[in-house]
């Protein structure tokens, strides 16, 4: 009887793993809440809007007895609902307690410290120039905290030149949490150089979690042939890794799961990068690590460029 063949050996590559990646300390506590809640109440309970922008994370916890919706009006009578990790703007806490529901907040304390600090600018007669994207969740709820007309939306440094306040205008600017550093930093110096008396936020608003995603990625991108970052597409800030990876010159792809992944990227290509937004848990990580172990002979290693050790506390509804 011949001898079967041996299987053709699998051509090796080198991986290099991003650190920090994945899940921040404002994912990890939107998600206990959660938990938590279903646990204290009961299944089911409400949650306006995705608690953070993962699809895995979602079904999981859906699996678990969370109803996902997009509007308070389709939360029922009588049950807990808890709103997103993004944040919403103040009528929507404000119709929940009119109409008698018991909500929890998810908002990430991050966020919330911008929300404060948009409060006070009013408070203090300043018009607020808020740099994010039209329409994500974060903008959309930071602009609730304050009355209409009182903040104006930046994307770009083009938006910059195109503003119309006067010279001496008393203004202010705030950002969402999840943007670019770089160009945010290049929206800031645009506005400081158009308004140089505009009053800029205590400490940085984009938050450590989304600065040091992007400084990790800086970090191993420049090595690699290609870049996966895992990540919804609906997440500013896996797309954000992206971007900073194409600008380190690799070509990089958002995928959301290992299935994602097409064996003819890899054609030609020795180096891989690897890392994970804010919103996406390590079993994404060691699935997609398995994958690549499924079509090549990886040797891996880890860039750690920063140590995470911030937590939150939960609302005191669920410390009882």
């Amino acid at each position: 009887m011949n001898a079967p063949f041996p299987s053709p050996a699998k051509p090796p590559l080198r991986l290099f793993i991003a650190a920090p990646r994945g899940f921040c300390a404002g994912v990890d506590r939107a998600i206990e809440i959660v938990e938590r809640a279903i646990e204290k109440y009961g299944p089911p309970v409400y949650v306006r809007h995705e608690i953070v922008h993962n699809r895995f994370v979602v079904d999981g916890l859906k699996a678990k007895g969370a109803i996902f919706v997009e509007e308070l009006d389709e939360v029922p009578d009588g049950v807990p609902v808890i709103f997103s990790a993004h944040g919403v703007p103040k009528s929507v806490p404000a119709a929940a307690t009119e109409r008698g529901l018991q909500w929890l907040d998810a908002t990430c304390p991050l966020v919330s410290k911008v929300h404060r600090q948009a409060e006070r600018q009013i408070t203090e007669g300043r018009h607020i120039l808020f740099i994010g994207h039209a329409g994500h969740p974060e903008v959309i709820g930071t602009f609730g905290q304050v009355p209409e007309g009182a903040m104006t939306l930046v994307e770009t440094v083009e938006d910059v030149a195109a503003l119309d306040f006067a010279p001496d205008a008393s203004l202010a600017y705030l950002s969402q949490t999840t943007l670019s550093v770089d160009d945010t930093a290049a929206i800031i110096a645009a506005i400081q150089a158009r308004y140089p008396q505009v009053a800029a936020p205590k400490a940085e608003d984009i938050c450590y979690a989304t600065s040091n995603r992007q400084a990790a990625v800086k970090k191993v991108a420049p090595q690699c042939q290609l870049m996966f970052v895992i990540g919804a597409p609906n997440s500013s800030n896996s797309l954000r890794l992206a971007e900073v990876a194409q600008r380190s010159g690799v070509c990089s792809q958002l995928i959301q799961r290992a299935s994602d992944i097409d064996p003819a990227w890899l054609e030609g290509v020795d180096t891989v990068g690897l890392t994970a937004g804010a919103s996406a848990p390590e079993a994404l990580v060691n699935e997609v690590i398995d994958r690549l172990k499924d079509l090549r002979e990886v040797t891996s290693e880890e860039f750690v460029t920063a140590n995470e050790t911030i937590s939150f506390k939960l609302p005191k509804q669920l410390l009882s």
